[in-house]
């Protein structure tokens, strides 16, 4: 069955996550419900990963089949748009090899976390607002800790579903945009839930003085949810890059 990618993006605030629930509104229910509507049959689709309440994205990839009457992939685009709430935006739709995957074709993730120690009225909902300066210098050199490590127990959400904790992390740092704006960057193969907010969390511990890195490495070899740091809240994350093998494009 023919099979196709979708590139998106869209603002997580009003939303329970990508994943289907049955406390709230999914990203995946509103983008299944349009494709079903506009295509007049139900559809199914199946994102890159999940993302967390209020987490936002410059770009989810979902797949979806098709074996219905051929489409224009730009009239499909332009269809949705204008069917999606105004915080769902759909990017493109490109046909994929029949056993490409959003989620398990994929060959690495990047996210990014956004900090402030400025009070913003108009940026408030997008980035999470600290009330100290933090020591640069010290959450990146952390950063460089968190690259020699495989097993991210510690940084899970516990009683999920997965059948292992090991990722492989490319890329972590820190940078400072502004004089009060700092963002976090990093790259994986793949992400364990809640991983991302919880090493935030744990860096910011570190980056006002009370974590150091002898400290840090016994939080990540405890593999313990519970000796980490609190979870960064989630409306200031954003999925920023799903990436795939050339190969699966048609």
């Amino acid at each position: 069955m023919p099979r196709y990618f979708v590139t998106l993006s869209y603002n997580g605030r009003n939303y329970v996550g990508w994943q289907i629930q049955p406390n709230g509104t999914s990203v995946q229910q509103v983008v299944q419900d349009a494709l079903s509507v506009i295509l007049r049959e139900s559809v199914a689709v199946t994102g890159a990963g999940r993302t967390d309440a209020g987490v936002h994205a410059r770009k989810m990839v979902a797949h979806f089949d098709w074996e219905g009457d051929l489409f224009l992939a730009a009239d499909l685009v332009h269809k949705m748009n204008n069917f999606l709430p105004k915080d769902v935006s759909i990017a493109d739709i490109r046909a994929v090899k029949p056993d490409a995957h959003a989620r398990f074709s994929a060959l690495s993730r990047t996210y990014s976390y956004h900090v402030t120690t400025q009070k913003d009225p108009f940026l408030h909902e997008l980035t999470h607002r600290i009330y100290f300066h933090p020591d640069l210098q010290q959450m990146n050199r952390l950063c460089d800790v968190l690259k020699e490590y495989s097993d991210f127990t510690s940084f899970s959400k516990v009683h999920t579903d997965v059948k292992t904790n090991l990722c492989r992390i490319e890329s972590a740092q820190w940078k400072q945009t502004e004089s009060h704006a700092y963002v976090f960057t990093i790259t994986a193969d793949r992400f364990l839930r809640n991983m991302v907010r919880a090493i935030v969390g744990t860096l910011l511990e570190a980056g006002r003085g009370r974590i150091d890195e002898r400290g840090f490495r016994r939080i990540i070899e405890a593999r313990n949810r519970n000796v980490a740091g609190d979870s960064a809240p989630g409306h200031a994350l954003y999925l920023e890059e799903v990436v795939y093998p050339d190969d699966i494009w048609l």
